[in-house]
């Protein structure tokens, strides 16, 4: 299943990233509403991680976007140090959830 992460800092969405990959998560990144509206768009994407830089206004409606776009999870995130321990901590269990209710 492939997880979209939304974050506003490139570096934090690249680390998030990184940690998905190297577990084996099939994940894409990126910082803006419309690159992640145009990916979601391709119904490819079960998961969706919204960093918690994303506004509330932005938030809301990329939430009901993606349940329109076949996404079985939308997970809010709020990145806390150490990141990749956050990461298999917070995030790869609701993939791995959100996985195995398909």
């Amino acid at each position: 299943m492939r997880t979209l992460v939304l974050g506003r800092m490139p570096a934090r969405v690249t680390e998030v990233l990184a940690t998905l990959r190297a577990d084996g998560f099939d994940a894409e990144g990126v910082s803006t509403d419309e690159e992640a509206r145009k990916l979601l768009e391709t119904e490819e994407f079960g998961v969706l991680i919204i960093g918690g830089g994303v506004e509330p206004d932005s938030r809301a409606a990329l939430k009901e976007f993606a349940a329109k776009h076949r996404v079985r999870r939308v997970i809010d995130g709020a990145l806390t140090a150490p990141f990749d321990a956050y990461v298999r901590k917070e995030f790869e269990p609701l993939i791995r959830e959100a996985a195995s209710e398909g």
